[in-house]
């Protein structure tokens, strides 16, 4: 497979745009490990290669251990996440899905373990991840350059 579209050379503002995305959920108090684990699923969802690659690293970087990451497609049979977690990743999944709107009950759910400054973050970081797989996968970035900054930081 070869990149077909260089958005850092051909159309700098699209990185900008979306890096200032980033920015702000970076500090917006959700934490990384749950912001990565969202952004993961949604990048299984959306079969984006490239950010499956990139966010599977930047869980590992973060400690994040391998049978939580290679169950994560079938998190609703494992016991190996939280409350908060599971709530994160089925609101994820509707909102990655919204083609089948977000259901009530998954909302009610989201609520019980989420205030609604973290849903409304949660939501923009689905919709964030969604714009990245949709941007990687026109590009057809190949995946498995990609080094975590955190694996590289002292």
């Amino acid at each position: 497979m070869k990149t077909r579209l260089n958005y850092a050379r051909l159309a700098p503002g699209v990185y900008d745009a979306m890096d200032a995305l980033d920015q702000y959920l970076n500090t917006c108090g959700l934490e990384q490990p749950l912001l990565h684990l969202v952004r993961l699923r949604a990048s299984q969802i959306n079969g984006c290669a490239y950010c499956l690659d990139m966010h599977w690293k930047d869980l590992r970087a973060l400690g994040e251990n391998e049978q939580r990451l290679y169950s994560l497609d079938a998190w609703r049979e494992c016991p190996y996440y939280s409350d908060r977690e599971r709530a994160a990743l089925a609101w994820t999944e509707a909102v990655t899905l919204i083609g089948e709107h977000v259901p009530e009950a998954v909302y009610e759910d989201a609520r019980a373990v989420l205030s609604e400054k973290e849903l409304c973050d949660l939501t923009l970081a689905a919709v964030a991840i969604n714009a990245w797989n949709r941007l990687s996968i026109a590009a057809r970035l190949v995946p498995g350059t990609y080094q975590p900054a955190l694996a590289s930081a002292p």
